[in-house]
């Protein structure tokens, strides 16, 4: 069954990228909310590699402050929580658990792609999640990834994708939205 256009605006068309955020917290349950819906998304051979570091208490903020890019700096440290996506290359540990019937995931330059596509869905399946229950969302790059990783991920397998602010957007602070490619610039049925 199709989810309604209400639903449809609320996590596609009416939803914007945030950069500025209302001085509202986001709670622990609503986080945990966010995964409790992404999770179901599917990957393949149920991977599952997508990891994930909410970052919401001042001590944490300014760990990950000096990893930021300076246009980030701002809008990260004024978000009332940014996660850090991430992807666990050692995802076939947890195999028997997700997938008892898959083959063995012995290929480790294979596994590194699988993380990493499978991660980057779960990521998108992320931000789905978030603005289904009322988040506003500020995906982005512009950090160091290996400082990131030594900092939030150090004595694991688990690598960061992109970060996403999240909270409730100062709609007032918004620009203009940016066009997009239409389905003929973008696309070909063959």
């Amino acid at each position: 069954m199709a989810i309604n256009d209400e639903a449809l605006d609320t996590i596609f068309r009416a939803a914007r990228t945030h950069r500025h955020w209302l001085d509202k917290p986001v709670s622990s349950a609503l986080l945990m909310a966010i995964y409790d819906l992404m999770r179901w998304g599917p990957t393949s051979g149920n991977t599952n590699p997508g990891r994930i570091v909410f970052v919401v208490s001042p001590e944490a903020k300014e760990r990950l402050k000096p990893h930021l890019e300076a246009g980030n700096v701002e809008k990260t440290m004024t978000a009332p929580a940014t996660a850090i996506l991430g992807y666990d290359l050692d995802f076939a540990r947890h195999m028997p658990k997700l997938n008892p019937r898959a083959s063995a995931f012995d290929d480790a330059a294979a596994n590194q792609v699988t993380a990493f596509r499978n991660g980057s869905l779960q990521g998108a399946y992320f931000i789905i999640a978030a603005r289904a229950l009322g988040l506003d969302c500020g995906p982005m790059s512009g950090f160091d990834n290996a400082g990131v990783d030594r900092e939030f991920f150090a004595g694991t397998a688990v690598k960061s994708n992109f970060l996403c602010n999240l909270g409730y957007g100062d709609p007032a602070k918004l620009h203009p939205r940016a066009e997009r490619l239409s389905f003929d610039e973008a696309c070909r049925i063959v």
